[in-house]
This record gives C-alpha cells, structure tokens and sequence, in this order.
C-alpha cells in the first residue's frame, strides 16, 4: 500500500482507510498512508469487523457524510 500511495496523486481526493479484521484494529494505518501520500485529504480510519452486514458498513458510510 505504501508503494501505492506513494505514485499516485491524491490531490483534490478524499480518502477513507478502511479494513475488515476478527481482532486487530487500524493502528497508525491511516496516519502512515496519509504520510507516504503526501496529498490528498485523508481521513480517520476505521477498523469494520469482518463479519459486518451490508446494512453496517451503510450505517458507516451515512455517518461520514
């Protein structure tokens, strides 16, 4: 993802980290991407659990707005 992130240019994007786990969380994941970034508008990521419903991860996104 570093790799990633780190070619392609942000600017004018806004970006939402987001993984599905069991236990771990986000960490400093999103902070760390924002960084090898370099632009964009990052924001806070978030750790869904991996047994998240559809009806979840749309509760999720309707609270970003």
């Amino acid at each position: 993802m570093d790799t990633f992130v780190e070619n392609y240019d942000f600017d004018g994007i806004t970006m939402i980290p987001f993984c599905t786990s069991g236990g771990s969380g986000v960490g400093r994941s999103d902070k760390n991407l924002a960084e090898h970034a370099g632009s964009g508008n990052w924001l806070k990521g978030e750790r869904l659990s991996g047994s998240a419903s559809e009806s979840d991860i749309e509760n999720w996104i309707s609270n970003l707005k």
